[in-house]
């Protein structure tokens, strides 16, 4: 065998340990599914509540039980609360995209019917809830000795509760390869926090699948 023979095999043995040493890619793809976007407004003054309800029958509006009013709209389909202050909570939007939507619609529905808004809405998503299947099993026990920053008591909740500092958010984790991924304010923070998760989980030998 020629020299150079035998330096290709030294580059490839080399690459070969290169690429060992990088963490694994998951086996499988997570399947995640955005189930609620939370967002908060503001249009910095104050809103008559009543004359609102009167223009709009449709809203929902008892000071005495709650002091705001929720305002539906079934495109997209989202409840928003409106308080005297000019603050809303949005909740329901399956996006960041759609629960900003979400919010100028009601603003603009309300200006067509003069109600005097001087000021766009100032806009914040506030938290994204989300649901993924791993497409395997996890070994809850083992996962709940091995990862950081975790708390499992099965006997008042069946979940482990994950908290990851990078982005900041907690994944409620189940043995059947579900979770919850809570507290994420950008979608693209759901995600990295499912890979992430996920490979660690690879890494520590956590998943089982099916063959």
């Amino acid at each position: 065998m020629g020299r150079t023979s035998l330096k290709n095999i030294k580059i490839i043995a080399s690459i070969y340990k290169e690429i060992h040493k990088l963490p694994r890619m998951p086996q499988t793809k997570p399947i995640v599914n955005i189930v609620n976007v939370v967002s908060s407004a503001s249009i910095d003054q104050k809103m008559d509540l009543v004359k609102i309800d009167e223009k709009f029958p449709e809203t929902e509006y008892n000071p005495e039980q709650f002091p705001g009013l929720v305002f539906r709209l079934t495109t997209p389909k989202t409840a928003t609360l409106i308080f005297r202050t000019g603050k809303m909570v949005c909740t329901g939007a399956k996006s960041e995209e759609l629960s900003i939507t979400a919010v100028n619609t009601v603003v603009q529905k309300l200006r067509k019917a003069k109600i005097k808004i001087k000021k766009d809405a100032i806009i914040s998503v506030q938290n994204i809830v989300s649901s993924i299947s791993l497409g395997g099993k996890i070994h809850l026990e083992k996962a709940a000795r091995t990862l950081p920053r975790s708390m499992y008591e099965p006997e008042q909740f069946p979940g482990l509760i994950h908290r990851m500092l990078d982005p900041k958010t907690v994944i409620l984790i189940f043995a059947s390869g579900k979770l919850v991924c809570t507290g994420a304010k950008k979608e693209a923070d759901v995600y990295r926090s499912v890979h992430n998760l996920h490979s660690l989980l690879e890494e520590k030998n956590l998943m089982i699948y099916e063959e």
